[in-house]
């Protein structure tokens, strides 16, 4: 069979090949799966991302890890070359094939109700089923390496060659009052004299050591926050309405609080040009088997994301 067709596009071989390195995340390992040797798959690849023009993997010192662009064409021809190997196979029968295991799917709680949840809505109607577990970066991506999780959004970049992580969303993060409370501050002082301004305000917090708040403080205002939280609440969406109830100020990523700002129910109290940002990863195992319901979720992800970040502009 041909590695080329006369014409410089895609085949058969091609696309193989390029499954099985991006499966083991090897071009010797992807060699060894698929028969060939590696000079013979490295020009595949190459010929592939020609074609394509853009890459479809960063070579590291060791393997190899896809890009976005690689793991949009893995999800588009996964399923299709795997029923097509059946049926070569011979392994397509009358009997109905089993049902896809859940896609296994963990993230922080506040972002896959606001966001991650209802973008898959539709697979779900359309037969994908799905285990959602929230919880913190690091505990979720521990359960990726031990494959008890397939997919994990990270909000921070997780580390080493056994985990694939590709960009997805920035949070934005925004200081922020309900109106009563935002009557009470002179946002002009804020701008000229930074948090002096924000004495006496209560300050709400997820955590006791007011993570995101001492961020926005040293990144804006470059300068530590030495205070006490009088609100301790360990889920961002009651933060969000405590803030909108009164409570006090805190700091909040744009995507949890569109609606509330729309409506007017929170004012946001500074508008910095370089407001801190936090970058959201999609993290999953290098070598995982190929499971077509994981990549289409992926997929409708990567898909999803690009209108959140259209979104963010917009505000």
């Amino acid at each position: 069979m041909r590695h080329r067709t006369a014409d410089g596009s895609m085949d058969l071989v091609q696309l193989r090949t390029f499954l099985a390195v991006f499966r083991t995340g090897s071009l010797t390992a992807g060699a060894a799966q698929v028969g060939l040797s590696q000079p013979t798959v490295t020009t595949q690849i190459q010929a592939l991302e020609r074609h394509l023009g853009r890459p479809l993997f960063e070579r590291l010192p060791r393997g190899v890890t896809s890009t976005a662009a690689g793991h949009e064409l893995a999800a588009r021809v996964s399923g299709p070359l795997e029923a097509l190997e059946a049926v070569v196979s011979g392994a397509v029968t009358d009997r109905a094939a089993p049902p896809e295991p859940p896609v296994l799917l963990g993230g922080p709680a506040e972002m896959l109700a606001a966001k991650v949840v209802p973008a898959l809505a539709p697979l779900v109607a359309d037969g994908v089923r799905l285990t959602v577990s929230t919880g913190i970066t690091d505990d979720l991506l521990a359960r990726l390496h031990s494959g008890a999780l397939d997919l994990v959004f990270a909000t921070t970049r997780p580390r080493g060659r056994t985990v694939l992580a590709e960009p997805l969303v920035d949070e934005e993060f925004l200081l922020v009052a309900a109106p009563e409370i935002a009557d009470r501050i002179d946002t002009a002082r804020l701008r000229a004299e930074g948090p002096i301004a924000l004495a006496g305000i209560p300050l709400v917090s997820y955590a006791a050591d007011l993570p995101i708040l001492r961020r926005y403080w040293r990144h804006v205002f470059e300068t530590r926050l030495e205070a006490e939280p009088a609100l301790i609440v360990a889920d961002l969406r009651a933060v969000l309405a405590a803030v909108t109830a009164g409570a006090g100020i805190s700091v909040l990523p744009h995507y949890l609080c569109g609606r509330e700002r729309a409506d007017g129910t929170l004012v946001t109290l500074l508008d910095p040009a370089d407001p801190p940002i936090n970058t959201g990863f999609l993290a999953r195992r290098v070598g995982a088997p190929s499971r077509p319901h994981v990549d289409l979720v992926r997929a409708r992800l990567v898909e999803a994301a690009r209108g959140w970040r259209a979104g963010c502009s917009a505000e």
